[in-house]
Parts: C-alpha cells; structure tokens; sequence
C-alpha cells in the first residue's frame, strides 16, 4: 500500500477576482503527493454548511482522503480574500472565528497519526489554542520513523517566535521560503542561512526556495542547488505547497536527493503555469521524463 502522506491544518474557499477556489496549504500538499505515489490526506474541520459540502464533494474529486476532515456544528467555513498582483503573486485576508480554529483532537484521529509516514504542518492553522493544542498532538501521537515536515508559511499575524520555535522542535524537515528565512532566523538566534537553522535544531533537511531563482536542499552532509526554471507565470498560489509534497513524496519512497529536488522545482514551476493550487497534473507527469 503506498505510504500515508498527511496535511493537517486549515482548508479554505479561496475568494478570487474571478471567482472561488478550494485552498489551504495542508489539502493542496495532501492532492499533489496523492499524484506523486502516496495516500494523501487531509485533516481540517469545514462548517456544516453549503460551503463545507462543496469542500467535502472537491476532496473527493481531487482524490484527497478527507475522512478526517471534521465537521463544525456552529463555526463556518474558512474564506480568503485573494489579490493577485501583476506578477501573479497572491495578497491574502484571512478571516477568523472559523471552523479549523476548533480542530478537535478525538481518539479516532489521534489513533490515525501512527499510520503516518510523513505529516506536513505549518503557522496558519495554530492561531487558535483549540487547533494548536490539536496539532501538537497529532506530531507527538505519530511513529517515530514518521517525517514531520515543518512548512513555515507565514500569514499576516498568525505567528509569533515562541510557535516557530516549537515548531522547529518538533520536525526533521523545515522548507522556508526567501522571504521567511531572515525572520525565521532571527527569532531562533542564528544567521540567516539553511545550514545555521539545520545544525541549531539537529534537522534532517531543511529546503529554502528562492522564488524565480530556484532552490536550496542542506542536509548534515551535503548542500544541493538547483536553478530556477524560466516559465509563464499564471499564478504562484501553491507553487511552494507543491515543492513540499514532492519533497516528502521522495523522502518517504526512498528516492535519490537529487531527483526529488529536481522533481520538486519542476512541479513547482509547472504549478505556476496554472491557474489555482491543484490543476490537474496527470499530463505534465505523464510527458516530463523527470518523473519516469
């Protein structure tokens, strides 16, 4: 059986110019590793509500396992005002008093975590105490040969040192992008580089991407650069949710560091051609040898 990759977090309708789009950075890593050879996974909560069905019915046809996605009796579902500017680059408003603020943490999803090979999690979804407290939970709950994948993320004023530093403790992969790393770095004491987050909390990997200019892999062992990849810019929303499921995808499948770098700048380049977080892949992995 493939291996469980999981997402847990926030899932949002995403409220675009032209229209609303399933969003949220867990659900759109859960749909890409499910492309890549994994069970991808989401655990979220959504309103009992028209929304949240229609959440619920595009899960399913992304093939995301949402069994976990729990349903909030009272709060609604989540919505996000997306500006794009001329580049295609997204300015989000985040609403609160939402139903992933109240993420529960019940035995039947607790029992879940240790059937996990990979967790992807990030700032987002642990404003609240209620979903925060949930989250660190899951983490410990999971096996110990579970890879727990810290995406940074940050959004508006969702975050604070003291959360980015737990976070770190409770990872072996942090991805990071150009703009997060010199903040991330500051509130943990280190310079503003890879390799000093990487050694300061004993890391597997930590992955920096660079927008246009590529992308950075550190391990203990080895640094590893790959270009950026000169493509048409529809959008960039989820390009870096991409990036971290090719990652994990190749983590968890033993595959070689630098293909599943390159398959993760490739992916994520692709993303950009597109428009929204989870376009349909199967041509593009069909036709780009990198992923035969």
């Amino acid at each position: 059986m493939p291996p469980l990759v999981v997402g847990i977090g926030e899932v949002t309708w995403d409220l675009f110019p032209r229209g609303r789009r399933l969003g949220g950075a867990p659900g759109n890593f859960a749909y890409h590793a499910s492309r890549l050879g994994c069970r991808g996974a989401l655990v979220s909560r959504v309103g009992h509500d028209d929304l949240g069905r229609e959440a619920l019915a595009r899960l399913d046809a992304l093939g995301v396992d949402r069994s976990r996605v729990q349903l909030d009796p009272l709060l609604p579902t989540s919505t996000v005002d997306v500006a794009l500017d001329a580049q295609g680059c997204p300015t989000f408003l985040i609403h609160e008093h939402i139903a992933w603020d109240a993420l529960e943490a019940p035995d039947t999803l607790l029992s879940y975590a240790p059937e996990a090979a990979a967790i992807a999690f990030g700032t987002l979804a642990s404003r609240d105490p209620r979903s925060r407290a949930t989250i660190l939970r899951f983490l410990e709950a999971a096996g110990p040969r579970c890879l727990r994948i810290f995406d940074v993320n940050l959004r508006q004023g969702y975050h604070d040192p003291e959360l980015i530093r737990a976070s770190l403790e409770r990872c072996e992969v942090l991805k990071v992008n150009e703009d997060e790393l010199p903040r991330v770095a500051a509130w943990c004491g280190v310079v503003p580089d890879p390799e000093a987050l990487r050694a300061r909390y004993g890391l597997k990997l930590v992955a920096l991407t660079l927008g246009g200019r590529g992308s950075i892999l550190c391990t203990a062992g080895e640094r590893r650069e790959e270009p950026g990849l000169a493509v048409p810019i529809a959008d960039t929303v989820g390009a870096g949710d991409a990036f971290t499921a090719a990652l994990a995808a190749g983590m968890v499948l033993g595959a070689d560091l630098a293909l599943t770098h390159r398959r993760a700048a490739r992916l994520s380049a692709f993303v950009c051609t597109q428009v929204g977080a989870t376009p349909e892949t199967a041509d593009f992995l069909r036709s780009d040898p990198c992923f035969h």
